[in-house]
Order: C-alpha cells, then structure tokens, then sequence
C-alpha cells in the first residue's frame, strides 16, 4: 500500500481526487494522498450516473436504479439461456476448450479454438458463446444447446471482449494493438477502431449504470481509459496511485447502484475504487496477492475477488467493500470464472495449476478440484441469469 493511504478496519481507503494536464484528446487524472473516513460522494457530481434516467439509448431500461444487476437474480434465465446445455467451458493455453458437466463435476468434451484461447464469452443476446483467440485472431462461436463449436470468425485480436449496452458493437480489446476494435455483433463485419495508445495491455471492461461510459483496465500501464460508449471516443485516462505495470489493473466490476467502480489490481494486491462516473480514485481495499476476477453474489449483495497468488477468495460487501470473509484455495490459483445460476457456486479456473475449483457460495468450502490442461484461463459457467450479457465471461444485467 502506498504511504498516506490508510485503510479504516476492513472499509475502503478513500482518496480526494485531481485532474491533471492533456494527452492527445484524453485527460489524465491522478489521486492525491488526502484520505477521508467518510463515505465519498458516488461521482464527481455527487450523484449516480444514470439516476436519472438518461441511459444510454437502445439499452435495456435500468429497473432498479439500486440494483443494476436485479434482473440477474437466482433462477431468472431469458427464455435463450433456459434453452442451453448447463455447461462449464474452460479454455486454454493450448488453444483447447474443456467442457465440464457441472452435475457430475467430469470433463465431457473438448474441441480446438484457436491457437492460445483465452475467454469464453457470453453473447449480448446469450444465444452464442464465443471462445476468443488472440494469437490466432479469430474467435470461434459455440452453441450453448449443444455445447459444439462452429466455424471461426476473423476478429482482430480478441484477448478480450464485450458488448456495447445497447447491442449495437462487440468489443474485441485489443491488448497487442491497444486498441478497441469495434464489430457488428451478427455479421462480425468491423465498424471502427479506437486507439487507447496509452492504455498498454487493455484487459478488462465495465460500464456505467447508464450504459454511456466504458471503463478499460490497462494492465501494463497502471491506469484504466475510460471511453464515451456512444461517440467512440476516449475520455480520459485514469492513473492508479500506485502505477504496477507488470500485472497491474485486471478485472472491474460497477457496483450494484452504480456509485463506485472496483478495479483489482494483481501486483498491489487488492482493489482500487473508482467513483461511480470514472473521474478518479476515491479509494483502496487490500484483499490478497494477485487479486484478479470479480464476480458477484446472484442477490448482488457480494463481492468475490479471486485472489491467485494468495490462493484465497475475499468476499466483501458489494456496496460498501468491507470484508466479510476470506475462503482458502489451498495450493491453488484461482483466477477467472462465475457463479452458476442458482447462486450456489463459485467456479474459478486455477491459472497456474492446471485445474478448476468449485467453491460453495454458502461456507467456501471447495468442493471440487477437477484436473484439466495446463492455462486454463476466462473459464465460462453457462446458463447464467440477465437480459443480456455485457460480455467477458458473463457479465450480466
């Protein structure tokens, strides 16, 4: 933890924020050292983006401004996600996927994707999942009722993706090119690029409540880019108070009212803050080494961090960040996964260690440890609850 951060009990660390100079077309803001124990307000302008009604248009309306996640509860499949095979896909370093029946915990399937494949990712209408293949660049769909792959897809470095709120865009992020390169979500032909030259090793992705800004992490330049969703353009780029750029931001997650941004950053071990605009850092939450995936409870009321180089699990209030509890993974590396639709599991693929976890979301304890290949990696759970899928490996509203 940086000196002049201070963390009060188990609550966040909260910072006043400043923007500073230009780059290009895109602002840079840095947090001061000043703290405050007080709640901070949830944006720059002291209020949640999207409160008031003005989404982002053609996106699904907001049905509980204090939720965003509320249509993504226990049990409430769309009609397209109630028709799949209830699967687990894992994929891999080898450019394989590894299909897990979740009932019996055993390894049904496995197909080639690519040559190094590294997340499989809910479509926006949930009716295709994509295994994404950025040293091959191509991302190949499968059919989620029948868990089978099809025929690949040519998509310009897809290490990750997303989808726009309203549908219009997939999002292939770019790292090798630091770019955001934009797609048709059905005919997969490409519609623009945005470069977020400053942004190296661009990674993961949330929105706003609203659905109008985009926040991109940059892994190996300590910072995140936030980006106008509708215009296409970079905002502003945000510098974490301490830059890591080895393994620095990794995944991010809204809250559910929308009022703060969580970024996990691997090297600093634990969470940023963000205010609920994407203006600045209000605050830090240690949780372990290597903090890396969020995922939340199915009532929203939880926040799981996997901690891969603690081989731990924190589990903190979605709302407020104070710890609840931490869950051991003994040996393991837990990294990327989700929750199933029922809510009562957490599965996690194990980066280093050639294995997938299954936790119980009731107590932690671990459940499972299936062996699979070496690399598994943006390992999917599906079906999963929402309307849509903001993409990664179902990131649901």
């Amino acid at each position: 933890m940086r000196p002049g951060l201070v963390c009060i009990g188990t609550a966040v660390a909260l910072l006043a924020g400043c923007t500073s100079g230009q780059t290009g077309h895109a602002q840079h803001a840095g947090p001061s050292g000043t703290t405050a124990p007080t709640a901070a307000p949830p944006s720059a302008e002291g209020a949640v983006p999207g409160a008031a009604g003005d989404d982002l248009p053609g996106m699904p309306p907001v049905t509980d401004p204090g939720n965003v996640y509320a249509a993504a509860g226990a049990g409430m499949l769309a009609p397209t996600a109630r028709a799949a095979r209830p699967l687990v896909y894992v994929p891999h370093n080898s450019g394989e996927v590894w299909v897990i029946d979740p009932a019996t915990f055993a390894v049904v399937d496995r197909f080639p994707a690519g040559d190094e494949v590294q997340h499989v990712v809910p479509s926006y209408d949930m009716r295709t999942l994509y295994a994404t293949d950025d040293v091959g660049d191509t991302v190949t769909p499968i059919d989620p009722r029948t868990g089978r792959p099809g025929a690949r897809i040519p998509v310009v470095d897809p290490y990750n993706m997303y989808f726009t709120p309203d549908g219009g865009a997939a999002i292939s992020v770019a790292w090798d090119h630091r770019a955001l390169v934009f797609y048709d979500p059905h005919s997969w032909a490409e519609q623009g690029r945005l470069a977020v030259p400053d942004c190296a090793g661009v990674d993961h992705a949330d929105f706003t409540l609203d659905g109008r800004i985009g926040v991109f992490t940059c892994e190996r330049a300590g910072s995140v880019a936030v980006v106008d969703v509708a215009a296409r353009t970079l905002l502003r780029m945000i510098d974490m108070p301490v830059r890591h750029t080895h393994m620095g931001p990794q995944d991010v997650r809204l809250a559910p009212d929308g009022s703060r941004f969580y970024v996990a950053d691997s090297d600093q071990g634990g969470l940023w803050v963000l205010d609920g605009a994407a203006t600045r850092v209000i605050g830090e939450i240690p949780t372990g080494a290597g903090a890396h995936g969020l995922y939340l409870s199915r009532d929203a009321g939880q926040l799981y961090v996997s901690n891969r180089l603690d081989h731990s699990v924190s589990v903190l209030d979605a709302r407020t960040g104070a710890e609840i509890t931490r869950w051991p993974v003994p040996g393991g590396s837990p990294d990327m996964g989700g929750v199933t639709a029922d809510g009562s599991q957490l599965w996690l693929s194990g980066r280093y260690d050639s294995e997938v976890y299954v936790l119980s979301t009731v107590d932690g304890r671990l459940l499972a440890r299936i062996p699979v290949a070496e690399g598994p990696h943006g390992l999917c759970v599906w079906p999963q609850p929402g309307r849509y899928s903001l993409g990664h490996t179902g990131n649901t509203r």
